[in-house]
């Protein structure tokens, strides 16, 4: 007998909040800035299928990727309580190396019957830079490459390998912390789901999750059935990969028939060869994303609208990377211009459904060296935040994270209280937005001052293609990187590694998002 609209609702509540329970575990257990404060972190519960039933309302490319990484471990043998399995492995379940993942089975009347999986961006994870996001060419230079293993068997910590991943740092401590809190976050989610299943039954709970799924689904069938049947297709680019390959084209050809769409990417890039190749499941995560953003609210998220989405993307290209190509900016970046694709093509069904382009960057910002106050090596990761498109009946907000990351800011006193650094500037960056009938919002100025010398690495776009207007709007400012040393100021390519001198000032401004419609007369 299927649930009531009731129970369905207690347990994906149920549900959902022990995902975020999780979250807050690790957020409060965490070490380091980028977890304490960013919070670039996501939680999730699934099936032992792999399909996800419950997730935080955290990261979308970590959760709309992260049933991959439970799918790699399934076929596993002999998995039994008190195991755990780590990877960061982008072409068996990750994303980037930064981002590690930890799952553990759920044991209920004897059988393994679900999954709990935290994931988290580590400041450092080793590879050519300090923050390992460099411009590289290979997965090799990214840092250490982790496939799917135990990190506990039964229990029992395979004490090798996790000291091997903290050599391979740069601050080995920071991160023993922050993967310690990601394991309290799992045990916490077992405990947790245990006593839900203890409350209503092993049986309601499972009937509860494939409902869930199964609503979802009928959600999802119900957004694209009301998507007019047709053909849509949009090209961008990106600027460049950071190894000289510049423009680089991604398409999209969206068929929707009555209540199933397909998303084709083929006719995209090959594989370039620097950093902004991306794994299938990136590539899922932020075409799931763009779908989801169309559903009505409350709708469940899981795994249940990649039920009724073909997603289709050429094997070894850029969307769709295969071993060793380097993917480090491909989680960040290209994913960013996935969403810019699959809504400027659903603009052409649906534009009073769309949002113009947002900032398309997460102007991701890594530096490190030796704090000359301990004489540690410190590295330190941030995104950067811009403006959002305008859509139909509101302008844009300014100076947020958008589409497919949903961290918060570093608050400029836990930054300097951390690292030598001083922000000399953060504020919005003034009408950075494009014009139109709604605006875009403005994107941001962060300026920092070091304190010692660095190294520096900038993945960031926009900086030479703008944000798109829709409907006759505006495009947004692109965004500028700029170094201040001893008076003179140069301006820094999108993608570039350097060094900088105590005294010098970086500054990032970020874009501003696109207008939607054409201004109204006066």
């Amino acid at each position: 007998m299927p649930l009531s609209p009731f129970e369905l609702e207690i347990f994906q509540n149920a549900l959902s909040s022990i995902a975020e329970e999780m979250g807050v575990v690790l957020i409060r257990a965490g070490f380091s800035p980028n977890i304490k404060e960013r919070r670039d972190l996501s939680c999730a519960i699934f099936k032992a299928s792999g399909e996800m039933i419950a997730q935080a309302a955290h990261i979308p490319v970590h959760l709309g990727s992260m049933s991959f990484a439970v799918k790699a471990i399934i076929g596993e043998p002999g998995i039994s309580e008190g195991d755990v399995f780590i990877l960061n492995d982008p072409f068996r379940g990750g994303t980037h190396l930064p981002d590690v993942t930890c799952i553990a089975p759920v044991f209920a009347d004897g059988g393994l019957e679900f999954f709990v999986a935290s994931r988290a961006h580590h400041a450092d994870m080793g590879g050519l830079t300090p923050g390992s996001m460099p411009l590289s060419t290979s997965i090799h230079e990214e840092g250490i490459l982790i496939p799917p293993s135990r990190l506990y068997k039964k229990g029992k910590l395979n004490r090798s390998l996790f000291e091997g991943i903290l050599s391979a740092t740069r601050d080995p401590e920071e991160r023993e912390g922050d993967l310690r809190a990601q394991l309290g976050s799992l045990e916490l989610g077992i405990k947790r789901l245990k006593e839900v299943t203890a409350k209503y039954s092993l049986k309601k709970v499972k009937e509860a999750g494939d409902e869930l799924l199964r609503y979802s689904e009928k959600l999802m069938r119900g957004v694209i059935r009301n998507i007019p049947d047709g053909v849509y297709t949009f090209e961008d680019v990106l600027d460049d990969d950071g190894a000289g390959t510049r423009n680089i084209p991604l398409r999209v050809s969206i068929t929707v028939k009555g209540d199933k769409a397909v998303v084709d990417f083929r006719g995209s890039s090959g594989r370039v060869k620097g950093c902004l190749n991306t794994p299938f499941s990136v590539t899922t995560a932020a075409t799931i994303y763009v779908f989801q953003c169309l559903a009505p609210e409350g709708m469940p998220l899981n795994s249940g609208p990649l039920r009724v989405i073909d997603i289709k993307a050429e094997k070894g290209s850029i969307l769709n990377a295969e071993f060793p190509a380097a993917v480090v900016g491909g989680n960040v970046e290209t994913s960013q211009r996935v969403v810019d694709i699959v809504f400027g093509a659903l603009s052409k069904a649906v534009p009073e459904k769309v949002p113009a382009a947002s900032a398309g960057t997460m102007s991701n910002t890594t530096f490190g060296g030796v704090n000359p106050g301990n004489g540690r090596n410190f590295a330190y990761y941030e995104t950067i935040a811009g403006g959002m498109g305008g859509r139909y009946g509101k302008d844009g907000v300014s100076a947020v994270q958008t589409h497919m990351t949903n961290t918060l800011n570093t608050p400029i006193e836990a930054l300097e209280r951390e690292l030598p650094v001083m922000i000399d500037a953060y504020s919005i960056r003034k009408n950075s937005g494009g014009g139109g009938r709604f605006r875009g919002g403005d994107g941001i100025v962060r300026k920092y001052r070091f304190l010692t010398d660095a190294t520096v690495s900038l993945i960031t776009e926009r900086r030479k293609s703008a944000p798109y207007g829709i409907k006759g709007g505006g495009q947004g400012m692109r965004g500028r990187n700029t170094l201040l040393r001893k008076g003179k100021s140069s301006v820094i390519p999108p993608k570039s590694t350097f060094t900088v001198r105590k005294g010098d000032v970086l500054e990032i401004r970020t874009p501003g998002g696109g207008g939607w419609g054409r201004p109204k007369n006066p």
